[in-house]
């Protein structure tokens, strides 16, 4: 049986995200867990997160969790992060100036709002919220299925930006084009929520719990 750990750091829609990845692989046994025991010890790890990133980093490290994350990206394992589960991969984010994971090279930025205006010249709002095109930059297993352009559901204020241009796997224009999508090896990680996404979402989901990277 595939066990797979929601990583349970206080922050983020968890509920949701159980739901979902139990639609979509009903055999596997699912764990929304704050013990990095079980953490360390599941086949498979979501880092899901909405919220402030100085409030969950700091969480995560009281809960010991910081390290488990990190355990868990380093052996291998496959290894989805959601939204702020992106974003606490990098080195260090504008919000709050807090130090991230560091598994990922680049930095965690704020949408210039001076630069953010649609096709028609009217301003777009921060936070970035709503459904928005993906654009597959790489092939990737967990693509599988999924159409290029295809819309997924954002909720965020900030965006990362990767010192390493071979990370980034999906991108995505609001006003600028940001990464929406990393991957390397083991990781895939994702800016929107695919447990919000629908069909396309649960796809994406569904082929995570059956990627062997």
């Amino acid at each position: 049986m595939k066990t797979v750990a929601i990583v349970d750091y206080g922050m983020g829609n968890l509920r949701s995200v159980a739901k979902a990845v139990e639609h979509v692989a009903p055999k596997a046994r699912v764990l929304v867990s704050a013990d990095p025991k079980l953490v360390a010890a599941a086949g498979r790890i979501i880092v899901p997160g909405q919220g402030a990133m100085p409030d969950c980093m700091r969480e995560l490290a009281a809960r010991g969790l910081d390290v488990a994350v990190k355990e868990a990206a380093a052996v291998g394992k496959p290894f989805l992060g959601i939204c702020i589960g992106l974003q606490m991969l990098f080195e260090h984010s504008e919000e709050g100036d807090v130090a991230g994971l560091g598994i990922f090279p680049g930095q965690v930025r704020r949408f210039p709002e001076a630069a953010l205006f649609d096709a028609a010249g009217a301003r777009l709002k921060v936070p970035h919220m709503g459904w928005n095109e993906v654009q597959q930059m790489a092939p990737h297993p967990l693509w599988g299925g999924i159409a290029d352009g295809t819309r997924f559901y954002f909720v965020h204020s900030y965006y990362v930006e990767p010192a390493i241009p071979e990370l980034i796997i999906g991108a995505t224009h609001y006003g600028i084009t940001f990464t929406s999508a990393c991957a390397r090896a083991n990781i895939f990680a994702v800016q929107f929520h695919p447990e919000k996404s629908a069909t396309a979402g649960l796809k994406l989901l569904e082929n995570f719990m059956s990627w062997n990277p």
